[in-house]
């Protein structure tokens, strides 16, 4: 699919899978335009929930489940083993990317690839990504649909060697933005408390990474 990897979204586009759920007002650069897609109707969405499924099941279903109970438990030490050793077990340079200071689509690769771990949560959570809250667009947000398991929040950030010392800065920096940027504020207009909401901030420079 490389070297043009946005021809996969023109492609579920055009047959059907997704949708435009908003447009850009300003049309005067249609190539540079940013257009916000969506799913079809529930039966794309369980194809899809399915196929990220089977990715799993057919090779780290265990410890797929354990990372499921470590988010929703704030067991950091798990989900850091756990991403640390997928990434070095699954990740290629090609998904992760090799060059810093292309952030794009090395923060796409993970961002889909925790959204796929995070799929089956769908009965207890509304997942949301890329929505505007606040001043900005969070990465992913697990609302829950009843008033019992804590909110999450979830930001993800590639290491930048001339701008940050370490991963563990680019963590600092990941949660430094979730709360100048306000993304709390679409939780909080739905009544869900500031001590019922969680934040992780997700670092990594190709198979490195750090969860905080």
């Amino acid at each position: 699919m490389r070297p043009n990897d946005e021809t996969i979204w023109s492609m579920l586009l055009a047959s059907g899978y997704l949708k435009v759920e908003t447009a850009p007002a300003n049309l005067a650069d249609p190539e540079s335009a940013t257009y916000q897609l969506a799913l079809t109707n529930r039966e794309v969405t369980q194809m899809f929930r399915q196929m990220f499924l089977s990715w799993f099941k057919n090779t780290v279903n265990l410890r797929y489940n354990n990372f499921i109970i470590a988010l929703l438990s704030g067991d950091l030490d798990y989900m850091n083993e756990y991403m640390s050793q997928i990434a070095l077990e699954t990740f290629s340079s090609f998904d992760t990317g090799t060059h810093p200071s292309k952030t794009a689509e090395p923060e796409r690769f993970y961002h889909g690839f925790v959204l796929g771990l995070i799929v089956d949560l769908t009965d207890r959570y509304r997942i949301t990504a890329n929505r505007e809250s606040g001043l900005g667009r969070y990465d992913v947000m697990l609302e829950p649909l009843n008033e019992n398991p804590d909110a999450i929040i979830l930001e993800f950030k590639v290491f930048q060697r001339t701008k940050e010392a370490n991963l563990e800065e680019t963590v600092k920096n990941a949660l430094s933005q979730i709360d100048a940027r306000g993304y709390d504020t679409e939780l909080l207009a739905r009544g869900i408390s500031k001590d019922r909401i969680r934040h992780y901030g997700f670092a990594f420079e190709g198979h490195r990474v750090l969860i905080g």
